[in-house]
C-alpha cells in the first residue's frame, strides 16, 4: 500500500496484452526487462488535520525540497509486476512503513523519472468512483484535478511507455487520512420514508451552513447528494438557504415511481480541513398522480387521477380581502378535526370577521393555515360565490371524500382567485411555482448567467487517457 497508514505494498497487475508473472523468473530466463521508474508524491497529514506542505509543481517531486512531502519511487514493468524502490540505486525489498497517512486535501502527482511517456492513469476509490486528472504537455506528469476523499482507499493504475516504446504498467494503492469527527458535515433527507404524491419535494438539511459565496463547496455538496428514480427523470437541487436544499423533477414525478436519495458526502472536502460524514439515505414511492385544480372564478374543483377526472366539487374560496393564494401547492398533511380561529390569521377577536369553529376533514396545504375542508355553514354559497377567509370549503361529504382520496405530496392548485401568488418556500411546498430555468438558477452546478438552452456541464471526466 502506497503511503498508507500501516505500510506500503504494491498490487501486481499485468500491462495490457501481457500476462502477469514474476519479474525475477523472467529476468533469470534471460533478457533485459523493460521498465520505467515512476515518482509518486503525496502531501502528508500530521494526524491532527495539519498539512505542512504546498510545494510548487516543479519542486514537488524532488525529495527533500518540501517538508511534509512523501515521495516514493515505483517501478512499472512490461509484465506489470511493479516494485517499490528504496532509492535511485534499485530495489530495496519490502516497502517501508509510512507512519503518516496521506492528506486528502493535498495533490496526488505521478511523474516519470526515466525517459518515456505516460499513456494511461486511472484513480478510483473502493466504491468505483473515479478521480479526474490531467497530464502535462509532455505527458510525463499527471496531477489530480478533483479532490480526494478523506478516509478513503484508492487504487491507482498507471500505463506508460519506456524510451523504446514498450508498454509498461503497475497498479498501486493508498489510503487518505480519516477526517476529524469535529464539525463533519452531515445531511438529513426528508420527508420520512413512505408513499407520496407526484408533487412531493425531497429536502436536504445540512448539519452546518455553506455560504452562498462559497460556490465551489456548494457545488461539491450538491454533486454528493444523489437522487435517482425509476423511471429516470430530469431533476435538480435548489439552495433554499445556507443549510437547506430542495430537489424536484422538471415536471411532477411519474405515477408509481421509486425514488432513491443517497449522500456521497463521506470524506468529501467541504472547507479547510473540513469533510463530510456518512448520512442515512432515503427511499420514497410515488402513488397515483392526483391533482386537484380549483377555479375560484367558477367556484369548482376538478380532481384528476392519472389524468382522468374522478370528481367535480362545488367549492367556495376566499372573499374580497381574504383571497385564496393562487398557484400550485402540495398536500402537507391531514387532520380529521382542527379548531380554526380568526386570530391565528390576524383577525381580531370582537370584530365582525372573527371566527372560532371546529372543522372536520381538514387537508392542509400551507403552514400558515390554508386548508381544503368541510364547510357545512357555507353550502348555499358553494358553487356560487366566494365567502371564505382563504380556505377552500366544500360540503362535509365532499370533504370526507377528498380527505380519503389525497395523500401528502398530492397537487392542489388554485387559479383565478385574484389572491397573492403562493411563495416558493417557507409556507409549504410552493416549489412548483418556479419555472424550470429559474429553478435551475438555484443550483450551484449551473454557471451564473447560463441560459436554459445551454445547461451547465456538471460532470468532470473521471478517467484520464493522456494519449489516444
Amino acid at each position: 500500500m502506497l503511503a498508507a497508514v500501516a505500510g506500503a505494498a504494491l498490487v501486481v497487475a499485468a500491462a495490457p496484452g501481457r500476462p502477469a508473472g514474476s519479474d525475477a523468473a523472467r529476468l533469470a530466463a534471460g533478457g533485459a526487462e523493460a521498465a520505467v521508474t515512476l515518482l509518486v508524491g503525496r502531501a502528508l497529514d500530521d494526524g491532527h488535520g495539519n498539512v505542512t506542505v504546498r510545494c510548487p509543481a516543479e519542486k514537488a517531486l524532488h525529495a527533500g525540497l518540501c517538508d511534509g512531502w512523501r515521495q516514493q519511487r515505483v517501478l512499472a514493468t512490461a509484465w506489470g509486476a511493479g516494485s517499490v524502490l528504496g532509492g535511485p540505486t534499485g530495489p530495496a525489498g519490502p516497502a517501508p512503513t509510512v507512519a503518516l497517512p496521506t492528506d486528502a486535501d493535498g495533490p496526488l502527482e505521478i511523474a516519470l523519472a526515466d525517459p518515456g511517456r505516460l499513456t494511461d492513469v486511472t484513480v478510483h476509490d473502493r466504491h468505483g468512483r473515479y478521480v479526474g486528472g490531467a497530464p502535462d504537455a509532455a505527458n510525463r506528469r499527471w496531477t489530480n484535478t478533483e479532490p480526494l476523499r478523506a478516509g478513503e482507499e484508492y487504487t491507482v493504475r498507471v500505463g506508460a511507455e519506456d524510451a523504446a516504446g514498450t508498454p509498461v504498467g503497475v497498479t498501486m494503492a493508498f489510503r487518505t487520512a480519516p477526517p476529524s469527527d469535529d464539525g463533519r458535515l452531515t445531511v438529513e433527507f426528508g420527508p420520512k420514508e413512505g408513499t407520496y404524491g407526484a408533487g412531493q419535494i425531497v429536502t436536504a438539511t445540512l448539519s452546518r451552513p455553506v455560504a452562498a459565496a462559497d460556490r465551489t463547496v456548494r457545488a461539491r455538496v450538491e454533486q454528493s447528494l444523489q437522487v435517482t428514480s425509476e423511471p429516470a427523470v430530469e431533476g435538480a437541487w435548489h439552495w433554499v438557504d445556507d443549510s437547506t436544499l430542495h430537489y424536484r423533477p422538471r415536471t411532477y414525478w411519474p405515477a408509481h415511481a421509486v425514488v432513491h436519495v443517497r449522500s456521497g458526502l463521506d470524506g468529501v472536502e467541504v472547507g479547510e480541513h473540513a469533510y463530510g460524514a456518512s448520512s442515512d439515505g432515503l427511499d420514497l414511492r410515488i402513488g397515483d398522480r392526483v391533482e386537484a385544480v380549483t377555479d375560484a372564478a367558477e367556484h369548482e374543483m376538478t380532481v384528476r387521477r392519472n389524468g382522468r377526472v374522478i370528481r367535480t366539487i362545488p367549492v367556495t374560496t376566499g372573499k374580497a380581502g381574504f383571497r385564496t393564494r393562487t398557484g400550485v401547492k402540495v398536500v402537507l398533511g391531514k387532520e380529521l378535526e382542527v379548531r380554526m380561529r380568526g386570530d391565528s390569521v390576524g383577525i381580531g377577536r370582537g370584530t365582525s370577521e372573527f371566527y372560532d369553529l371546529p372543522v372536520r376533514y381538514a387537508t392542509r396545504v400551507t403552514w400558515s393555515g390554508e386548508y381544503v375542508h368541510a364547510a357545512p355553514w357555507s353550502v348555499e354559497a358553494q358553487g356560487e360565490e366566494n365567502v371564505s377567509h382563504g380556505c377552500t370549503g366544500m360540503s362535509t361529504a365532499d370533504a370526507a371524500w377528498f380527505f380519503e382520496t389525497v395523500r401528502e405530496g398530492d397537487i392542489v392548485e388554485v387559479v383565478n382567485s385574484g389572491g397573492e401568488r403562493m411563495t416558493p418556500f417557507g409556507n409549504g411546498y410552493g416549489d412548483w411555482n418556479l419555472d424550470w430555468p429559474v429553478w435551475q438558477e438555484g443550483s450551484a452546478l449551473t454557471p451564473r448567467g447560463a441560459s436554459s438552452a445551454q445547461p451547465a456541464a456538471v460532470h468532470t471526466s473521471s478517467r484520464l487517457r493522456p494519449l489516444a
